[in-house]
């Protein structure tokens, strides 16, 4: 059994190794730090919206009003990975309407950091990038925060957050109730009717429209509670005890041929930190974590379904462990671990009557599959002269057993690695180069799913190469990064219409992303962001489009920022993207209109102790589709054509924020 192997070699390195953890300087070619996230995103608890308005590299894959995915560098599923507070979280869905950054609120969150490129090797599966999610931490100080939400479309939100303890125990406990009506896009359509008129316009099938009792019913209700209990039991130690808790009813997903019924999540973790053991060995720390989701869709609210109703239920678990050591030796910082996880997937399909609630028979819609994986890892950091240099490795096995002995058993091995290096040209300006290679293995969907498509058991494992360059500047005035990449994707993961299932294929992907903020005065600044990337499959037959899915067009916005008093901020934004020409028209992708849109925000801190905010979304009420079509996502199709969904149109909202 996996913790029969990975208890006693952590118990071993623990031994040997005598390290630590130490908070690792961040180099500037790796990630991006969002701060003050519970702060800033006031428009709802998802953070893929938040995060796609703030950070280049990400786009946001539109699913509901609530519940987004997100592409890093045009990546996304597996391909990306998501660490929250230590502990790998994985969405139950095989359609993404539970991806992982969706059982975090972020009313909860502290900071994000974005990995860019496969440079990060204490987490499985991070092949082009990922998210390290940090959680609010208890304090000794009692503190409070109590926030308010309302918005266009019947939006309401309550969320609070209570902290404090003394020396010995330190506790935190977050909630947030979010409940919303459906958004209209700027022709006026709610999600509904986004499917009726994509029925008269041939692009959705008639029988997955709404029944007209739920034709106007809410889009969704969203419950989330966090608690953390942090316990000094000797000098230098602690026990952290955290868990969180999602509960998500009835979202309704209008291209996709099912609605949540409900989506429920759990994610608890047993952290155990000693710092200061001896001069070199700064700390060591060991975590378990279990998180597991609960996620039926159905057909319950469309004509199809106003008879008998389908549903797919599906369930996950993950459970993992993780030891961590770090050394600081001279002038060298060394942080060696070993991490261990297990994940189960499954999925049921079946047919309910309407009126009885009688269920028909089950069929095994994804059959039920474990997969193990057992990883030792090591990073060190050494800065000479004017040179930064971090050299990282790690080593995977990977065993996937599935349910059923028709299907084949997979185990794959997998060495990462990465150098960065930057060069501080003086105190304002530096270079930076990396080179990273990691891999990721196929899921259960990719292996094993028997309907509604048809998984592909012979998939082997993707791996990326990638070389990034970038240069910073940073003075009293400006603050300029321009981060360039260029991704090798070996036998990578790529659904194709063409026999309905998962192939291998090589592909390129690379581009630009560029970030900046000009301090034009002590109370104005400038915010900017582009990003520009091209995706091609190589050695592509004659007539096959070249073009990669999920590669969005240049992209970018800029936000002029006025202080006018003290944390009081009026800002004034516009957002624009280029037509989306180059698209994959094979797998079910599209061309999608230009589009620009104006946002505008003022928060006033009426005192220390209460914030107004208030903000128009689309000012100018534009229509217009951010998401493409490729066909890995269960999409409502009518003959060639693919329904696109609209993104909101204007919306209002206030947020009052109450700290003590």
């Amino acid at each position: 059994m996996l913790y029969k192997k990975i208890i006693p070699l952590s118990l071993v390195t623990a031994a040997v190794l005598t390290a630590g953890e130490v908070e690792l300087p961040k180099i500037s070619v790796e990630s991006t730090v969002v701060t003050e996230v519970s702060q800033n995103a006031q428009l709802s608890a998802d953070l893929a919206q938040a995060l796609s308005s703030s950070v280049p590299s990400i786009d946001m894959s539109r699913r509901s009003g609530i519940a987004n995915d997100i592409y890093i560098r045009g990546q996304k599923r597996d391909n990306i990975s998501v660490d929250v507070d230590g502990t790998k979280v994985c969405g139950a869905c095989i359609n993404r309407m539970d991806p992982p950054i969706s059982h975090i609120v972020t009313n909860q969150i502290e900071e994000v950091e974005v990995i860019e490129g496969p440079y990060d090797v204490e987490n499985f599966g991070t092949l082009s990038g990922g998210l390290k999610i940090t959680t609010k931490k208890p304090t000794e100080e009692f503190k409070g925060e109590v926030n308010f939400g309302l918005g266009s479309w019947g939006y309401k939100k309550i969320g609070a957050s209570f902290s404090g303890g003394n020396d010995t125990v330190r506790a935190l406990l977050s909630f947030s109730h979010e409940t919303s009506d459906q958004y209209k896009d700027g022709d006026g359509n709610t999600l509904a009717g986004q499917i009726d008129k994509a029925i008269l316009e041939g692009t959705a099938p008639v029988a997955t429209a709404y029944q007209a009792k739920y034709h106007d019913i809410e889009a969704y209700t969203k419950k989330s509670i966090m608690t953390k209990v942090f316990v000094k039991t000797l000098e230098d130690q602690e026990l952290r005890l955290s868990y969180t808790g999602n509960r998500s009813d009835n979202v309704l997903y209008a291209n996709s041929k099912m609605d949540a019924a409900y989506d429920d999540s759990n994610i608890y973790s047993i952290e155990y930190n000693i710092d200061n053991i001896a001069n070199n060995y700064k700390n060591i720390n060991i975590q378990y974590y279990y998180s597991d989701v609960d996620h039926p869709m159905d057909t319950k609210f469309r004509l199809s379904g106003a008879t008998t109703y389908q549903t797919n239920h599906l369930k996950t678990s993950m459970q993992g462990i993780k030891l961590k050591n770090s050394f600081d030796l001279d002038s060298y910082k060394l942080l060696v671990g070993l991490d261990g996880s297990r994940r189960t997937w499954e999925g049921q399909s079946y047919g309910t009557n309407a009126t009885t609630g009688v269920e028909g028979a089950h069929s095994i819609s994804l059959t039920h599959t474990e997969t193990e994986n057992r990883a030792v890892f090591a990073k060190v950091q050494k800065t000479a002269g004017d040179f930064d240099v971090e050299v990282g490795a790690r080593y995977d096995n990977t065993e996937i057993t599935p349910d059923n002995v028709t299907k084949r058993t997979r185990d794959f091995d997998a060495f990462s690695a990465n150098i960065l290096t930057t060069y501080n040209l003086n105190e304002e300006n530096k270079i930076f180069l990396g080179f990273g290679q990691a891999s990721r293995v196929p899921d259960s969907r990719e292996l094993y799913l028997n309907s509604p498509a048809a998984g592909n058991g012979n998939l082997e494992q993707t791996t990326n190469k990638e070389i990034d360059l970038g240069y910073e500047l940073n003075n009293n005035l400006l603050h300029f990064k321009v981060k360039t990449f260029y991704s090798m994707l070996d036998d990578y993961i790529y659904y194709t219409k063409t026999g309905n299932t998962f192939n291998n294929i090589d592909a390129t992907v690379y581009g630009a992303e560029l970030s900046a903020s000009i301090y034009a005065t002590d109370t104005i600044v400038v915010d900017m962001g582009v990003s520009y990337k091209v995706g091609e499959k190589d050695n592509v037959a004659a007539g096959v489009d070249k073009d990669l899915a999920d590669i969005a067009p240049l992209r970018g916005n800029i936000a002029l920022n006025y202080e006018y008093m003290s944390n009081s901020v009026a800002t004034l934004e516009v957002q624009a993207s280029d037509k989306w020409s180059d698209y994959d028209a094979d797998n079910g992708e599209q061309e999608l209109g230009s589009w620009a849109v104006v946002n505008m925000k003022v928060k006033h801190a009426v005192n220390k102790k209460f914030d107004l905010s208030v903000g128009i979304n689309n000012l100018f009420d534009k229509t217009y589709a951010a998401s493409n079509t490729y066909a890995d996502l269960i999409l409502l199709t009518a003959g060639a054509d693919t329904m696109l969904l609209n993104e909101p149109g204007r919306y209002v909202y206030t947020n009052l924020t109450f700290k003590f």
